[in-house]
């Protein structure tokens, strides 16, 4: 662990982070393929109301999950900057925490499912068909819940530990088994959105197990010893549950934000909310690419924060926004020249094909607006700067749901799109006035 720093600045930034981005921008890019084929096989049944189904039920887990994105998020940061400190014992303890609150989590999901269901479908102004299908695939899905939250805390680790093409090998089973899962299921057995839920969950305790095989057979080389008294250090417990808390208010209001978009869209009608549903696939794949240089920057900026180096820490944050932006602008050319063709690949209904591509010249916009948001959570998740991040993301989504109850009267669905691509633009903002808070982190070189 010793050669980090000093590897990074010797072979140069970009080398290093384009070694950590690429199998992660492939490992990221898994979940929105398993979301297009997801959408696809519920896009050629008969009825739209299946794709808005999945993706009222996937907007449910979203909340219940994603709120519990910390175990990831946190885990990196706090990963990433004992490894740049060489503490062998607190890189084993930090994934220890994450994995008993992540269990702890998950049963208290499970045992509340009732009322989270009953709650969840009862907020959102669906269609009748569409709230049976979304309650159908709940009660299959939530009993995957400790293998979800397991892998949240076992990728946050190997990407904090820098070990991206083990997190990407992961990935692909974990998504690769759901999306034959999905088409065996639903296509060959015909189980409908029961189908694809248990896909989700099947695959997912496949990589829990295959996660912590791996992550066993890596700590072998790993410097350290396994410590109940550091596991259970109350400094440790502490800075934990306040970057937890942080993280967990943040992504909440964040999930919001993504769930309005759907709430929203269902009050205008199943075709809308079907059509956002195709489009939200172009937005998931265009999030989880440049999510792979955000956790690059965030595993190489918590390393850089732990080591204390400024310089490292400047050199990663330059290189990895710069190879960002070249990116994005990959992405808004394709989603440009190739987005009706993308498009007709998620659904063969017409009548739905034709409503989602007169929305198609926003995704074309969205990766030059979205990029430095995300560059910037990696920079701040790297930091362990939650209290940060927290407050950026609420100011954001205040902005942004003023927006969603404004634009659509004017607008329509043009208005929905337009508020999300203002949320960007202002978690950027809003990052960039705490930045300066990041560099004080480490020494004047």
């Amino acid at each position: 662990m010793g050669t980090g720093i000093t590897g990074s600045l010797r072979n140069g930034p970009y080398n290093r982070i384009w070694a950590l981005s690429w199998p992660t921008i492939l490992s990221n890019l898994t979940v929105p393929m398993l979301g297009a084929v997801d959408t696809a096989v519920m896009g050629h049944l008969p009825d739209p109301a299946y794709v808005g189904g999945v993706a009222v039920g996937s907007m449910i887990f979203s909340f219940l999950y994603w709120g519990f994105g910390f175990l990831r998020m946190g885990t990196t940061g706090f990963v990433a900057q004992a490894r740049g400190r060489e503490d062998g014992d607190e890189i084993r303890a930090i994934l220890a925490r994450a994995l008993l609150v992540g269990l702890m989590a998950a049963v208290v999901l499970m045992v509340a499912q009732l009322p989270l269901r009953l709650g969840a479908i009862g907020i959102i102004e669906a269609a009748p068909d569409v709230e049976t299908f979304a309650e159908a695939y709940f009660n299959t899905r939530i009993w995957g819940a400790p293998a979800t939250l397991a892998n949240y805390a076992v990728l946050g680790w190997l990407l904090g530990m820098q070990y991206a093409r083990v997190a990407l090998a992961i990935q692909i089973v974990i998504n690769g088994l759901n999306a034959a899962l999905d088409i065996w299921f639903v296509v060959d057995l015909g189980w409908g959105v029961e189908g694809v839920a248990l896909a989700t969950a099947i695959a997912q305790y496949t990589g829990a197990m295959m996660g912590l095989g791996l992550i066993a057979y890596r700590l072998k080389a790993t410097p350290g010893t396994w410590s109940r008294r550091r596991i259970l250090d109350l400094v440790e417990l502490g800075a934990l549950f306040r970057v937890s808390r942080d993280i967990f208010l943040r992504t909440l209001a964040m999930i919001f934000a993504w769930s309005l978009l759907t709430w929203m869209g269902a009050r205008l009608g199943t075709t809308v909310l079907a059509a956002n549903a195709l489009l939200m696939v172009f937005q998931s794949f265009l999030a989880h690419g440049l999510d792979g240089f955000a956790h690059a920057t965030s595993a190489l900026v918590g390393e850089a924060v732990g080591a204390k180096n400024r310089r490292a820490l400047r050199a990663t944050v330059t290189a990895s926004t710069f190879m960002a932006a070249c990116v994005a602008i990959a992405y808004a050319m394709i989603y440009g020249l190739f987005g009706s063709n993308l498009l007709a690949i998620l659904t063969n209904i017409p009548e739905l094909r034709a409503f989602a591509g007169d929305y198609l010249f926003w995704m074309a916009i969205s990766p030059i607006l979205s990029v430095w948001a995300y560059q910037l959570d990696g920079i701040f998740i790297g930091a362990t700067r939650a209290a940060e991040m927290r407050n950026a993301m609420l100011v954001s989504v205040a902005i942004y749901t003023l927006a969603m109850f404004t634009l659509p009267d004017i607008w329509g669905n043009h208005g929905l799109w337009a508020s999300v691509m203002l949320f960007m633009v202002v978690r950027a903002l809003t990052l960039i006035v705490f930045y300066s808070r990041v560099e004080r982190m480490v020494e004047t070189p």
